[in-house]
């Protein structure tokens, strides 16, 4: 597969103080990647970083051999699309004017949409199973359906790629399945690739192509889940006690936590 996303020695942080140092890797097209590590270790900064809401203070990041802050805003956000965590919207809002939202990268703000927008607003509501939602306001939603709500809005953009920041936290088991099959579906058939930071390490395992483990603002290992999901790597870097062994259907990596006993 062709490298989509190449990331260049990125230093990124805030207000003058770094999170991330040193960062090299790259993403493959069409692949599901996911970005992994304990609190504070600079997963959400990288994902920004990725995607041009963050400048880094040195290095690159290049989609299709391109720097991403040589290319304008408006051409990036038909290639690119955030699902952010805990995005707040005006609760006066409706769900369909929020998915509508995802066609401003080709219609500018001001302008009307044309029946092709309209269409393809619909499209991403029956991809996501939101169409029903449409004439709610987005306040009067449920989490696992406002994260529903704005995929479809993330997909009215059409991107090539789809950057999601824990898309299941605070979720249900059952919305956090529902979610990842859709966004594993999506990769799929329609060859987007995904970049996702997720905290479960069970949900990683089951869903991602590659790994990265973040640690302290470097990457500590990159590769596919058996190789990431250790014992040895997740007690090193998340400093406690774990049992690894296999699904029993998928076969890939299943973490189980050691209670520590009172003594």
């Amino acid at each position: 597969m062709t490298d989509i996303i190449k990331v260049n020695n990125i230093t990124s942080g805030y207000q003058n103080r770094p999170v991330l140092k040193g960062i090299d890797f790259s993403i493959q097209e069409g692949e599901f990647f996911g970005i992994i590590g304990p609190n504070g270790s600079g997963k959400s900064t990288l994902l920004k970083t990725l995607s041009r809401s963050l400048k880094p203070y040195q290095g690159n990041v290049h989609y299709q051999q391109k720097d991403i802050h040589a290319i304008s805003a408006q051409e990036l956000a038909r290639e690119f699309a955030f699902v952010a965590q805990d995005t707040v919207f005006n609760f006066s809002f409706t769900v369909w004017e929020i998915v509508l939202m995802g066609r401003i990268p080709y219609i500018g703000r001001m302008r009307p949409e044309t029946p092709h927008d309209l269409e393809m607003a619909k499209e991403s509501m029956r991809t996501t199973d939101t169409l029903a939602l449409a004439n709610r306001f987005i306040g009067a939603l449920s989490s696992g359906e406002r994260q529903m709500v704005l995929i479809a809005k993330a997909l009215s953009q059409q991107p090539k790629v789809l950057f999601l920041d824990e898309p299941t936290s605070h979720l249900d088991i059952g919305h956090q399945v529902k979610i990842l099959n859709l966004i594993k579906e999506l990769n799929q058939k329609h060859n987007i690739t995904v970049v996702v930071v997720l905290h479960d390490l069970n949900l990683a395992s089951e869903y991602c192509d590659r790994l990265l483990l973040l640690n302290e603002g470097r990457v500590y290992k990159i590769g596919k889940a058996e190789e990431i999901l250790t014992f040895q790597n997740i007690e090193e870097v998340y400093k406690t006690l774990v049992i690894v062994n296999r699904n029993p259907i998928t076969k890939n990596p299943h973490i189980l936590l050691v209670r520590k006993e009172k003594t």
